[in-house]
C-alpha cells in the first residue's frame, strides 16, 4: 500500500469513526510532546504520564498540545504507561459530552480549546473542479488531513504573471 493510500485510510478512520472509551481506556489531554513519538498527557484526575503513538499514526496524524486522546494502559511501562488508541476531534468531543461520557474536569478546557481553534482557522484551499469524465485518483492528497502547525502558503496566478512581466 502506498503512503498516500495508507494516510487516506488512517485519516478516514480517525475523522469518521465514533469512539466510546471502554472500561480500561481513559480520555486524556496532551500537555507536551517530548519527542520519539511520545506525548505527555494528563488524566481528568490530574495524573501525568507518557503515552506512545502507534506506528499507524506516525507521519499521518499530528497531535498538538491541548488535543484529547483515548489511551489503552500498558502493564509493563514505568514511564510510558499507555498507548494511543484514538485521537478525538472536536466532533467526537461534542458527541461524548452529549452522551455524558466526557470527564467534568475537561469540560471547560474543551470549550476554550474549541473556541481558540475556531478563531485561528486558516482559509481552505479552493476546490478544483473536475471534468465529468475524469475519475479521482487514489493517489490524490487533497482530501487528507492538513497539518495546522504549519503556515499554509498560496501562490496566485496574478503574482506569477507580475514576476514574468518584470
Amino acid at each position: 500500500m502506498s503512503q498516500a493510500t495508507k494516510r487516506k485510510h488512517v485519516v478516514k478512520e480517525v475523522l469518521g469513526e465514533h469512539m466510546v472509551p471502554s472500561d480500561q481506556q481513559q480520555i486524556v489531554r496532551v500537555l507536551r510532546t517530548p519527542g520519539n513519538n511520545l506525548h505527555e498527557v494528563e488524566t481528568a484526575q490530574g495524573q501525568r504520564f507518557l503515552v506512545s503513538m502507534p506506528s499507524k499514526y506516525r507521519k499521518n496524524i499530528w497531535i498538538k498540545r491541548g488535543d484529547f486522546l483515548i489511551v489503552d494502559p500498558i502493564e509493563e511501562g514505568e514511564k510510558v504507561k499507555a498507548e494511543i488508541s484514538f485521537v478525538l476531534c472536536k466532533d467526537h468531543v461534542r458527541s461524548l459530552q452529549k452522551e455524558g461520557l466526557w470527564p467534568e474536569a475537561f469540560s471547560e478546557v474543551a470549550e476554550k480549546h474549541n473556541n481558540n481553534r475556531n478563531r485561528q482557522t486558516q482559509p481552505e484551499l479552493p476546490a478544483e473542479p473536475q471534468s465529468s469524465g475524469e475519475e479521482s485518483s487514489s493517489e490524490d492528497d487533497s482530501d487528507l488531513f492538513v497539518n495546522t502547525n504549519r503556515r499554509q502558503y498560496y501562490e496566485s496566478e496574478e503574482e506569477s504573471e507580475e514576476e514574468e512581466a518584470a
